[in-house]
């Protein structure tokens, strides 16, 4: 039988350098350059809806945000703009607004300006900012607005609104070859194209290069990941990464981390938005939850304390552990933005709730505070353990309410004033 052939180390010690790009500020947001890699996440409500708009932004941005797009498609959102913008202020609320703009955002931001002035960025889509001889002269007038109130701008190419010309007349190249690729490909070439065809078009026209990011987002995986490192390997402008139309629960989040896990590894993306389609209903912060989870899993950023916790087996036929897990980490999502100044420090907490005594009290010991419940058959005692240690046992109805309380005490201590960890005691 032939050995496996062994990965060499080099090859699995960690994500890539970041790919070398501009920086970018986008309002008091660092965007490429080295800073660490932006969440970013977009509304779905009405933007002339001014208080409906304001509460799903400042939603956000308490999840964690650090940018926030809006539509503005037509003259009552471009007038809401400053509504917004104020209003969020008024909250102490500075995460950067982003506009959304298709069609005819060139006669919206001139003829708003006030809605120009208040926008960190403006989204541009090369593929329908104008048509035939339009679109020089209106892809122009918005990049003159935006050097004109020093606002940065984002080149978005999208696989669904494509440049038609663009994309005719590489088509017609690419038949007339000696070697044609297949039009997937030839699409997949007129999408880099686009992007940085309108970007050097914006530099130009005066717009520097720190003042632009690019993306070319398309819905299917390996088409967005072919696109992104041909868009990468070509330039050094800030990269927005993005999986377009992911979809609905379960399968967008897969496709989104999928198709941006491989591209982060190789060192490209600067911000990114995990596109979900919500539930009817649903909760509009979940993608930004998902960004979040994405990098700290893969190791570029920290967010918010990691909760480890067993899948379950026969062996936990109690749902305990479920829902102390469940609680746990719900609580943690609720306290982490007035946790972020009261206890610097706190998103690097590492908690274990674990199900039975095969890997809990291990899996306890790795973490900085750790219990180990009982399994079906087990004695009925949770101990605890702090920084590797054994620190006490738990008994009784009410083990979930006393180790939450074990967890804000060991908060308080570790990252509070103090800054002091709970001592190990003999187990009671």
């Amino acid at each position: 039988m032939n050995k496996p052939e062994l990965i060499p180390q080099d090859d699995v010690a960690g994500p890539r350098a970041r790919h070398k790009t501009t920086q970018v500020m986008v309002g008091n947001v660092a965007v490429g350059g080295g800073a660490p890699i932006v969440v970013q996440s977009m509304t779905n409500t009405d933007t002339a809806d001014v208080e409906g708009t304001i509460a799903q932004v400042a939603a956000l941005s308490r999840a964690g945000s650090e940018m926030v797009r809006i539509t503005v498609d037509r003259e009552e959102a471009a007038a809401a703009v400053p509504h917004i913008r104020d209003g969020l202020r008024k909250r102490g609320i500075t995460t950067p607004l982003i506009g959304d703009f298709h069609y005819i955002g060139h006669k919206l931001l001139a003829e708003y300006p006030a809605c120009a002035e208040a926008l960190d960025k403006y989204r541009i889509n090369p593929g329908n900012v104008g048509f035939k001889n339009k679109r020089d002269t209106q892809f122009a007038d918005i990049i003159e607005i935006a050097n004109k109130n020093n606002k940065p701008v984002r080149i978005g190419a999208n696989w669904g609104s494509l440049d038609q010309e663009l994309l005719t007349k590489l088509m017609d190249e690419n038949t007339a070859s000696a070697n044609p690729r297949d039009a997937r490909a030839v699409t997949r070439e007129a999408m880099v194209q686009s992007a940085l065809l309108s970007a050097a078009r914006a530099q130009e026209l005066g717009m520097p290069k720190n003042r632009m990011i690019l993306s070319a987002k398309v819905s299917a995986v390996q088409d967005l990941i072919a696109v992104y490192q041909t868009l990468a390997s070509r330039s050094d402008y800030a990269i927005h990464l993005g999986l377009t139309e992911a979809g609905m629960g379960s399968k967008g989040i897969v496709a989104s981390s999928a198709a941006l896990g491989i591209l982060l590894q190789d060192g490209i993306g600067d911000t990114i938005r995990i596109s979900l389609t919500p539930e009817p209903g649903g909760d509009r912060t979940l993608e930004v939850q998902v960004a979040q989870e994405l990098l700290q899993t893969m190791g570029f950023r920290t967010f918010v304390p990691l909760v480890a916790a067993c899948p379950g087996c026969g062996r936990t036929t109690s749902t305990t552990f479920q829902e102390l897990a469940r609680s746990i980490q719900d609580f943690i999502r609720e306290e982490m933005p007035g946790w972020k100044t009261q206890y610097p420090g706190v998103e690097t907490l590492n908690v274990a709730v674990m199900g039975c005594i095969v890997n809990g009290p291990g899996e306890s010991k790795h973490a900085n505070i750790g219990i180990s419940l009982p399994g079906t058959g087990e004695a009925p005692a949770a101990p605890v353990f702090v920084d590797g240690k054994k620190f006490r046992t738990l008994r009784g109805p009410t083990i979930a309410a006393d180790f939450k309380a074990l967890v804000i005490d060991y908060i308080d201590q570790r990252y509070g004033a103090g800054a002091k960890a709970p001592e190990t005691t003999a187990a009671e």
